[in-house]
C-alpha cells in the first residue's frame, strides 16, 4: 500500500493576481492551469493567505471549487464568517448578487476554481468597494491574456 502525501504547493508556479488598481491584489496568488478556448472555461488555483481576507467581490458566472489544502473561509461584507470548507470540499457555484470576501483559516488555503463564464466578455467576477460599487471586473479574455503572457 502506498503512503499518502500532502499537496506540495512548492511545485506550483504562483503569480500575483492583478488588483483593480493594476497592482497585485492583497492576500491572494494564482496559477492558471488551463484555458479552454472552445468552452470558455478557465481552471485556476488560487491561494488565499491564512487569517486574511481578499477583496470584496461577487461571482457573476458559474464556477466550481475544490479545496485542495487548508480551510476556505467565506465572510459577509461585514466580516462575519458564514462558511468553512475544509480540504476535500467540492462546490458548484452560481452567479450571485451577494458580495462576500474569502480567505484562509489557520494556514494558507489552496482552491481549484473552474470558472465557466461561457461568454469570453462576460465578467467572471466583479470587485467591489466598501459601498458595493463595482470598481473592476475580470473576464475570460483577461485571464487568457495573463495565461498567454506567462507562457511567452
Amino acid at each position: 500500500m502506498s503512503e499518502l502525501t500532502s499537496f506540495n504547493e512548492s511545485n506550483v508556479s504562483w503569480e500575483p493576481l492583478p488588483g483593480p488598481d493594476g497592482l497585485p491584489a492583497d492576500h491572494i496568488e494564482m496559477s492558471i492551469l488551463n484555458i479552454d478556448d472552445q468552452a470558455n472555461i478557465v481552471d485556476v488555483l488560487f491561494k488565499f493567505e491564512a487569517h486574511a481576507k481578499i477583496v470584496m467581490h461577487r461571482h457573476t458566472s458559474v464556477f466550481n471549487t475544490f479545496v485542495v489544502k487548508g480551510e476556505h473561509h467565506i465572510y459577509t461584507p461585514e466580516g462575519e464568517l458564514t462558511e468553512v470548507r475544509p480540504a476535500g470540499t467540492y462546490r458548484c457555484g452560481q452567479p450571485s448578487e451577494e458580495p462576500h470576501t474569502e480567505g484562509g483559516g489557520n494556514e494558507d488555503v489552496v482552491i481549484l476554481f473552474s470558472l465557466r463564464p461561457y461568454d469570453a466578455e462576460q465578467p467572471i467576477y466583479e470587485i467591489l468597494d466598501e459601498h458595493h460599487d463595482v470598481v473592476a471586473t475580470m473576464n475570460f479574455n483577461a485571464l487568457k491574456e495573463l495565461y498567454e503572457a506567462k507562457a511567452a
